[in-house]
């Protein structure tokens, strides 16, 4: 069964794209590659309960389990030694990624507080794209009751695109609220 976003993806996008970069073959069309979401939890470093949190939020939030990140060094200033839980991240493709991105520009974003568009200068120059959110809470499934700590995220959408012109008109069209 194709998600929203995959039939939007072959419906619109594709056909836009071809026609705006002259593409010859519908394979040269960039697409979502993967998306990223990264969940820096440096504070729970002794608090073995709050990763356990941290960790279940996040396992709700993308409905795939999130790997535990150790640090690879040992840093005196942050009391921070080497093999130490330092965040949880995880990467969805596929079906799991598309219900996710849909999720993500339909519900979550606007929910954010003053929202008025995310920023279109964070890409990376190879057609990637960040965003980073504040709250957990803009998500349907995070219980606002149960959250003992309010964490932000960073999420990196991974495209085939080759420039960062190509990535940008991909995500508008497939839903990113840009800002003007």
């Amino acid at each position: 069964m194709a998600t929203r976003l995959k039939e939007k993806y072959q419906a619109e996008v594709v056909p836009a794209l071809k026609q705006k970069f002259g593409y010859k073959n519908p394979m040269q069309v960039p697409k979502l590659e993967k998306i990223v979401i990264n969940m820096g939890l440096g504070d729970c470093k002794d608090n073995a309960k709050a990763l356990e949190n941290a960790v279940d939020e996040l396992t709700q939030i993308s409905g795939q389990k999130p790997i535990v990140t150790k640090a690879k060094k040992s840093i005196a200033n942050f009391k921070l030694r080497e093999g130490m839980n330092v965040g949880a991240k995880v990467t969805l493709r596929g079906t799991r990624m598309e219900e996710f991105f849909d999720k993500l520009v339909s519900i979550a974003l606007p929910r954010v507080r003053d929202f008025r568009g995310v920023s279109p200068k964070a890409f990376d120059g190879r057609g990637n794209y960040a965003l980073g959110v504040r709250e957990q809470l803009i998500f349907p499934e995070i219980n606002y009751d149960k959250v003992e700590q309010i964490r932000g995220m960073e999420m990196i959408f991974v495209t085939t695109a080759h420039s960062d012109e190509e990535a940008k008109e991909l995500l508008g069209l497939l839903g990113m609220p840009f800002a003007q």
